[in-house]
């Protein structure tokens, strides 16, 4: 799925998973469903502030560069070493993630591969479409947590997006009353929009529609 096509799935709040697109309105969390919200990034608005900047200053000195993915066991033994450090479920390979044991990708898949004298310390992966690029993992080596290499992977999937003259980048959802996801505002909350999927509308993002838009989900429940 790529080009324009990937772009029309996104707009209307699908995601990928493996080799599929999938949407979800709620998560299940704490014995109660909580509405999911989708965002996106509207690239050209993008503006950094202090502590996007401070990022990129304290992650200066790794190299970052993009390449098509490929599968490989460095990203692999990497993926590995992160799992072992976090306290969320997540899948248990960089493969079983994106592929699922298909032998062919069908997205326009790359990765950014952070480095610290060579060594891979960090990996951003996502898809592109014609005017959209689609977040879809970060990882990283948790040696190096202090640098906050998660989001400075986001802010270096934006600037790329920003640099390719892409209209959106996507980088998931949130979930209400469950902080956990919130990260996804660090990137630029000044430039995100939240989907509406009852309307087929995206609005600027701010917590009282977030809100609005809950108690409206939650309604229909």
């Amino acid at each position: 799925m790529k080009g324009s096509q990937l772009d029309v799935c996104l707009s209307r709040g699908y995601f990928r998973t493996q080799q599929e697109v999938f949407t979800c309105r709620f998560l299940y969390h704490d014995n109660r469903f909580c509405p999911v919200h989708w965002l996106r990034i509207v690239v050209p608005n993008i503006d950094f502030g202090p502590k996007q900047r401070r990022l990129f200053r304290i992650n200066e000195a790794f190299s970052a560069t993009i390449r098509p993915f490929a599968l490989t066991d460095e990203l692999e033994t990497l993926y590995a070493t992160y799992r072992q450090s976090i306290d969320f479920d997540a899948s248990d390979s960089v493969a079983s993630c994106l592929l699922n044991g298909s032998g062919q990708n069908r997205f326009d898949t790359q990765v950014i591969e952070l480095r610290d004298n060579g060594k891979l310390i960090a990996a951003g992966i996502f898809d592109n479409g014609l005017h959209t690029i689609a977040g879809i993992m970060n990882f990283y080596d948790p040696a190096y947590r202090r640098h906050s290499p998660g989001k400075y992977l986001m802010l270096l999937k934006m600037s790329h997006a920003w640099q390719q003259q892409k209209l959106y980048y996507y980088p998931g959802y949130i979930v209400s009353q469950h902080p956990k996801f919130d990260y996804k505002l660090f990137a630029c909350e000044a430039a995100t929009e939240v989907y509406d999927d009852s309307r087929s509308r995206w609005y600027p993002f701010s917590w009282p529609v977030v809100n609005a838009l809950s108690e409206e989900m939650l309604r229909e429940v």
